[in-house]
C-alpha cells in the first residue's frame, strides 16, 4: 500500500454533525476511523455553518436527546462558567442561555461548540483511532458487487498527495448534501416527492427532484450605535433590493416574512427589541449577551439567519457546477445585500433608516468576511430504505389520537415541527405541528448497498418529514446510531441488513445504543402530556 492510500475500519465521509457524531460512536467501540471534512471546522450546522441549536421543550428534562447531546450542551454552559466573566446569578442558573438568544435554550457561539465537539473528540484524536482529514472532499468512489471498495478524496490546500484513497469497511456519508450517494449509484431521491408515491397531503402533484429547500449563509454581526461600519455595496444588491418571493407582496429585504405559526400570512418584523409589540429579531439568535457578564468586554452579537436571506432562487444539488457554483455565490451575495441594507436602508421604528454601527464580526465565525464558513444546508439527498418515513409518521393532525408512532427496530428519538423554507421551485413554505418522533433503524438501512450507511439528513424519509428530522439533536442521533451500526456489524460479521432482518440483533444493536446513552423511546408522560387538549 503506497503514500497514497489510507485504510480504517470505518470511513466517514462529512465532518457534519451527525458525521462527527458516528466517528465518535464507532471509535468509542474500539474502530479506527477515518474522518474527512470539507472545511477546517467539524460540527457541520453547529460550528461551520453557524446555527445555534434549534430544539424541543423537554431538553432540559434531559428527555429526548441522545445522552451524549445532553452532555455537549452541558459543556458549553460549563465553558462560559469557567472562562468567562459571568455574574453570580448566570454563574448560578441551571439552564444558563449565554447568548440569551429566543430560538434556542443555549444559544452560544459556534467558536465554543467547537472546542467542546473537539474536546470529546480529543482522546480519540489524539490516540489516532480517529484521523481527521480537514479541506477535504470526495471525488470518487470504487463500487464492487454492491459494496463500495474505495472512495478518492480531494486533500484540498497544501495537502501532498493531492489525491488520497480510502479504503475502509464501512463507508458513512455524513456531507450535507448526502454526497458519496450519486458518486457511489446508491438509489436516492431528492427535492419533492409526489402525492401519489407517498400519499402525503402537503405533497407535489407531481414530483420534482430540483424543488430543494432554501439554504442559507449565515451572517454575525454587533451592533455599535453611533459607529458606521457600512460595508462596500453588493454586487447583487439592487437584485436583491427589488427581488420579490412570490408568496408576499414585499421585497425580500423587508420586515415582512411569512409567519411561522401561519405560512399563509405575513408578519412585520423590526431589528431591536421595542414596546411597539414589534417582534425584534436581533434577540432571535444572539449569542453574546454581555448583560450576564460582569465586565463590559464586548457588544452584543446576533447571527444573521432570517427569512430575509433564505436563498430560493435556485438549486445547488443535483445540478452542474456551472449552475451551482453562482447559486452559492448568489446565497453570499443575498446576505451581504441584507447587511448593506440593514446598514443603509432599512426602516427604523422612529421613522428614520439603516443602522450604520451594524458590523460584521468574522472573528466570531472563523473567516475575514463576517460569513459562515459554510452555507446552512437544510435538505440533502436521501437513500431509498428499508422504511421511509413520511408525514403521516409525525404530523400531529394526520396521527390524531394515535399519538406518538413506535416503532420496534426505534434507534432514537426527537422532536420538531414538520418545518419547510421555502423551496427553490415552487417556493412552498409550511409549519406543521408534529408529535415527538422515534428513528426507524429500516430508515439507515438502503435498499442494495451492503456497506454504505446514511449518517446525517440523508436518511430514508420524505421531504415533508425531512422538515423535523434534519434538526441538531436528531442529527446528532442518526449520526451516532450510524457509526454504531457500523461498529456491531463489524463485531458479528453482519451487514446492517443482516442486523435489520434479525430481531435478536436489532434487540443487542438497541442494547449497544442505550448502553451509550441514546433513548430510544418517547417515556408514557410525554405521550399523555401530548395527547392532551389544548387548553
Amino acid at each position: 500500500m503506497n503514500q497514497h492510500t489510507l485504510q480504517a475500519d470505518v470511513i466517514v465521509i462529512g465532518g457534519s454533525l451527525g458525521g462527527t457524531l458516528a466517528a465518535l460512536a464507532a471509535a468509542k467501540q474500539g474502530l479506527h476511523v477515518i474522518l474527512t471534512e470539507p472545511t477546517d471546522w467539524l460540527g457541520g450546522q453547529l460550528t461551520s455553518q453557524a446555527v445555534p441549536p434549534d430544539e424541543h421543550r423537554w431538553i432540559e428534562q434531559g428527555i429526548g436527546a441522545p445522552g451524549t447531546f445532553i452532555e455537549f450542551r452541558e459543556r458549553v454552559r460549563e465553558y462560559y462558567r469557567n472562562n468567562y466573566p459571568l455574574t453570580e446569578e448566570a454563574l448560578t442558573n441551571p439552564i444558563l442561555n449565554p447568548g440569551n438568544g429566543w430560538v434556542s435554550r443555549l444559544a452560544h457561539e459556534p467558536k465554543v461548540a467547537l472546542q467542546v465537539l473537539e474536546d470529546m473528540l480529543a482522546v480519540y484524536i489524539n490516540t489516532q483511532r480517529i484521523e481527521v482529514l480537514y479541506q477535504t472532499v470526495p471525488v470518487e468512489v470504487n463500487v464492487e458487487h454492491d459494496m463500495i471498495r474505495s472512495v478518492t478524496v480531494n486533500r484540498l490546500g497544501h495537502y501532498r498527495p493531492k489525491y488520497t484513497t480510502l479504503i475502509g469497511t464501512y463507508y458513512l456519508d455524513g456531507t450535507d448534501e448526502g454526497d458519496l450517494l450519486p458518486l457511489s449509484g446508491t438509489e436516492y431521491v431528492s427535492g419533492a416527492e409526489a402525492r401519489s408515491q407517498t400519499d402525503e397531503p402537503h405533497a407535489l402533484e407531481e414530483a420534482d427532484p430540483l424543488d430543494m429547500q432554501s439554504i442559507t449563509h449565515v451572517a454575525a454581526v454587533d451592533y455599535i450605535e453611533g459607529g458606521d461600519f457600512t460595508i462596500d455595496k453588493p454586487e447583487e444588491y439592487e437584485f436583491w433590493r427589488q427581488y420579490t418571493p412570490s408568496f408576499s407582496e414585499y421585497p425580500i429585504l423587508s420586515w415582512y416574512a411569512t409567519d411561522a405559526n401561519d405560512t399563509t400570512k405575513l408578519k412585520e418584523f423590526t431589528l431591536l427589541p421595542n414596546e411597539q409589540g414589534v417582534t425584534s429579531l436581533w434577540d432571535y439568535r444572539r449569542i453574546v449577551d454581555p448583560s450576564i457578564w460582569t465586565e463590559k468586554l464586548s457588544a452584543e452579537v446576533s447571527l444573521l439567519n432570517w427569512a430575509m436571506n433564505d436563498y430560493y432562487a435556485g438549486p445547488i444539488t443535483g445540478v452542474p457546477l456551472q449552475e451551482r457554483i453562482p447559486n452559492l455565490e448568489s446565497a453570499r451575495q443575498l446576505t451581504l445585500s441584507l447587511v448593506y441594507w440593514l446598514q443603509t436602508e432599512a426602516p427604523r421604528l422612529d421613522g428614520g433608516k439603516g443602522y450604520p454601527g451594524i458590523r460584521l464580526r468574522g472573528d466570531i465565525l472563523g473567516t475575514a468576511d463576517g460569513l459562515a464558513k459554510a452555507p446552512y444546508i437544510r435538505e440533502s439527498r436521501r437513500i431509498k430504505g428499508m422504511y421511509t418515513i413520511t408525514e403521516h409518521d409525525v404530523s400531529k393532525e394526520l396521527r390524531g389520537e394515535q399519538g406518538i408512532k413506535r416503532y420496534e427496530d426505534s434507534v432514537g428519538i426527537g422532536s420538531y415541527s414538520l418545518d419547510l423554507h421555502p423551496t427553490v421551485k415552487t417556493h412552498r413554505t409550511f409549519y406543521i405541528p408534529n408529535y415527538p418522533f422515534e428513528i426507524p433503524l429500516g430508515s439507515l438501512i438502503p435498499v442494495r448497498m451492503k456497506n454504505l450507511l446514511p449518517a446525517c439528513k440523508n436518511i430514508s424519509m420524505t421531504q415533508i418529514a425531512g422538515g423535523c428530522y434534519r434538526l441538531h439533536p436528531v442529527e446528532w442521533n442518526i449520526g451516532e446510531a450510524a457509526g454504531y451500526l457500523a461498529a456491531y456489524a463489524i463485531q458479528h460479521d453482519l451487514t446492517p441488513r443482516e442486523v435489520y432482518e434479525s430481531s435478536e440483533h436489532v434487540s443487542r444493536y438497541q442494547e449497544m445504543l442505550t448502553d451509550g446513552g441514546v433513548q430510544l423511546h418517547w417515556p408514557e408522560e410525554v405521550e399523555k402530556e401530548v395527547l392532551q387538549p389544548q387548553k
